[in-house]
């Protein structure tokens, strides 16, 4: 086997990134050094199942900072680019991009890059460590033009987007037609609301019951399903009894299946995220269903920029509940016709960007040059 010039090393595997990461190792012959845990639990997958699999990293912290124990050791062999998170807290990272920078190798940053609300001492320690790398993969346009304001050179940066299991996923939506899933459940015919994640305060889930009292009270009936594990205790089904609206909420629990998600995906009239949106946008997209979300982009994960206000879902005023059930009203009232021409939309927003080849080809130009 030809031998790898690209090298990537991150602190922690995620689970959901293992298509992308298989797919860098199969097409583009990476090599992968990564992290053996982060402070906060997140699911993980198997290691030694990844093409270009090399070592597992133990990640030593202190406080918010933390060290790769043996990640320098890979800057003294064959490789010329070095794939990074382009994450200041990691201070082996400072190292691998000085002295890549002195051995004539180079750096780039897969990162989030801007948020919008980094204070004055962030702003300055991410223009300097910005600086340094040679490339910037960046998640979404919002960042980088935000960088660039700050005055990261523009052409230093690329849109990396983000991506699920996009080949299977792509799989499971040629098998997708309605069916009668939410009116068996539910015994009604009116338009769900699907919200699929973990059950957490920051998500904001009781705007959606208060919005579908508001719905009720103004005529418009709507149900809701709850995909996703109760990790806070947030009790949406005791709130829903609170207000009223008991009977127009599925209290699902945790799905890993994506067929079974899928389908519930692709019957469901609107995605809902009162809070932040991340990857469940391009979950529902993916199968179809279009997404609502807040406007306040600063407190938001960069997959909102997958949402086209008014073709593949919609952004109502950040903790305006009000201003969210407005914007309800506008999705739950599409016919058949209108659907359809939403989830064609949803497909090839996806198809264009949000995808493990787009991502493919965005490093394989990088690492060619």
């Amino acid at each position: 086997m030809k031998q790898s010039n690209i090298c990537m090393i991150t602190n922690i595997g995620p689970h959901y990134r293992y298509p992308i990461f298989n797919l860098l190792g199969e097409a583009l012959n990476t090599d992968f050094y990564i992290g053996d845990r982060l402070q906060f639990e997140i699911k993980t997958f198997d290691y030694h199942a990844l093409t270009g699999y090399k070592k597992t990293l133990h990640n030593i912290f202190i406080n918010k900072f933390y060290w790769q124990k043996g990640s320098l050791r890979p800057l003294f062999g064959h490789y010329k680019y070095f794939i990074l998170d382009g994450e200041p807290f990691c201070l082996s990272s400072w190292v691998i991009i000085l002295l890549a920078r002195l051995m004539g190798k180079k750096a780039i940053a897969w990162t989030h890059g801007w948020y919008g609300r980094e204070g004055a001492v962030k702003r300055v320690v991410k223009k300097f460590y910005y600086a340094l790398h040679s490339k910037l993969m960046v998640y979404n346009e919002y960042s980088i033009n935000l960088m660039e304001q700050e005055g990261i050179d523009r052409n230093k940066m690329v849109c990396i987007a983000n991506s699920l299991d996009s080949d299977k996923d792509m799989e499971i939506r040629r098998q997708l037609g309605p069916t009668d899933i939410y009116s068996k459940h539910f015994n009604n015919s009116d338009p769900t609301i699907i919200y699929c994640g973990r059950l957490q305060k920051i998500k904001k889930l009781d705007m959606l019951i208060d919005a579908l009292v508001e719905l009720k009270a103004e005529g418009i009936n709507a149900n809701i399903i709850f995909v996703g594990k109760d990790t806070e205790q947030v009790d949406v089904d005791r709130y829903a009894l609170q207000r009223g609206v008991s009977q127009q909420i599925w209290m699902y629990g945790p799905c890993y299946d994506d067929t079974v998600l899928g389908q519930l995906f692709y019957d469901a009239a609107i995605c809902v995220s009162p809070g932040h949106v991340g990857l469940t946008a391009i979950h529902a997209l993916s199968f179809g269903c279009p997404v609502i979300t807040h406007d306040n982009f600063a407190y938001q994960a960069p997959e909102f920029e997958a949402i086209k206000p008014g073709i593949t879902g919609d952004f109502f005023h950040h903790n305006d509940t009000h201003d969210l059930v407005r914007v309800l009203k506008k999705w739950l009232g599409q016919n058949d016709c209108q659907r359809n021409q939403t989830r064609s939309a949803a497909f090839d927003e996806i198809d264009s960007k949000w995808n493990i080849h787009y991502q493919l080809d965005i490093i394989r130009k990088i690492t060619n040059d």
